[in-house]
């Protein structure tokens, strides 16, 4: 499925926190500088996670241009690989897990009731 929406074929969590008022050239600063890693790799899906973690950026190079990804969970929170020795790439499975708020190496499934109404 992340195959066919976006190209993606790998999906790499950066550890630790980071300021999520960042965009794309900041985003793409800390792949670069941080983590050692290509910004520029096609099909790379890069997430990135504030202090709160209830939120979570994402920076995908499309080929022609980037694609920014946020998402911000009504209730509860993401369980964040805050060191280099828990940072592990995500299976296709993770990153679904991940995308729906559970833990992804060890999902639980939990009922989300949003306090605010739209």
């Amino acid at each position: 499925m992340l195959n066919d929406a976006a190209g993606i074929r790998r999906v790499v969590l950066a550890c630790g926190y980071v300021d999520l008022r960042k965009g794309i050239d900041g985003l793409s600063m800390i792949i670069g500088d941080r983590y050692h890693q290509n910004p520029f790799e096609k099909g790379t899906l890069f997430l990135f996670c504030g202090r709160r973690s209830d939120r979570i950026k994402g920076l995908l190079w499309m080929g022609d241009g980037f694609l920014l990804l946020y998402k911000r969970l009504e209730d509860g929170s993401l369980t964040w690989p805050r060191t280099e020795q828990e940072a592990a790439e995500l299976t296709e499975e993770q990153f679904q897990y991940l995308m729906l708020g559970l833990n992804p190496l060890d999902p639980k499934i939990k009922e989300v009731h949003p306090k605010r109404a739209l």
